[in-house]
């Protein structure tokens, strides 16, 4: 069995982290990806939906999608949410002779040495950071020393051990969606058509999530 974790605000989630999800699952082999909302992630601005009303939404994104799992273990948590605390928790869920992966951003991925505890995560886990083709940035000084060696090239090489490597991943079909832009349109009464799930834009107008109060 292999278990990847996927946080993030969604917020709210679009086509793009659902894409990249599948393609993730598909790419390294992985038997289940978490998909975990953060309540109150410590290095971005307080989102403007609550976590359980994006939790809802990511449940409807998700629906019956094979291998995806909507998880809510983060908010049940006080305070800033911490992805070496959620990656423990994976780790004594399912035991340590399973690969458990990381799966994050190369955005994110620059500010991995401010994370908390972040020599802590390759303890854990793999690291499967998701670049962008083309999008060249130096890995400031902190994060090279944190990396260190760990870097692998394929996924093969990556699962011949349970944590503790980094691999690059670029997948086929990246969709340049944002949830900001699409915050936007929906505060301007603009159409988010095709950039959502229809069952995520069904629930956004139902319960009027995102949009000015007249």
């Amino acid at each position: 069995m292999r278990i990847g974790m996927l946080g993030g605000t969604f917020d709210p989630v679009h086509l793009g982290h659902l894409r990249s999800a599948i393609e993730v699952r598909e790419a390294l082999g992985l038997d289940k990806l978490h998909m975990i909302p953060a309540p109150q992630p410590p290095l971005r601005d307080t989102p403007q939906v609550s976590a359980v009303q994006r939790f809802e939404l990511l449940k409807a994104g998700i629906g019956d999608t094979p291998g995806l799992l909507a998880d809510d273990r983060e908010l049940h948590r006080d305070g800033p949410s911490y992805s070496v605390d959620t990656l423990s928790e994976l780790r004594q869920q399912y035991g340590d002779k399973v690969p458990l992966v990381m799966v994050i951003g190369f955005d994110a991925f620059l500010r991995l040495a401010r994370w908390h505890n972040a020599e802590q995560l390759f303890d854990f886990a793999h690291l499967v950071v998701i670049s962008r083709p083309g999008y060249q940035s130096p890995w400031p000084e902190a994060l090279k020393e944190l990396v260190g060696n760990r870097e692998v090239s394929s996924v093969q090489s990556l699962m011949h051990n349970t944590h503790g490597g980094l691999l690059m991943l670029t997948l086929p079909s990246l969709m340049a969606i944002s949830a900001t832009y699409i915050r936007e349109r929906l505060q301007a009464g603009k159409s988010v058509r095709y950039l959502l799930p229809e069952s995520v834009e069904q629930a956004i107008f139902k319960y009027g999530l995102y949009q000015i109060d007249e």
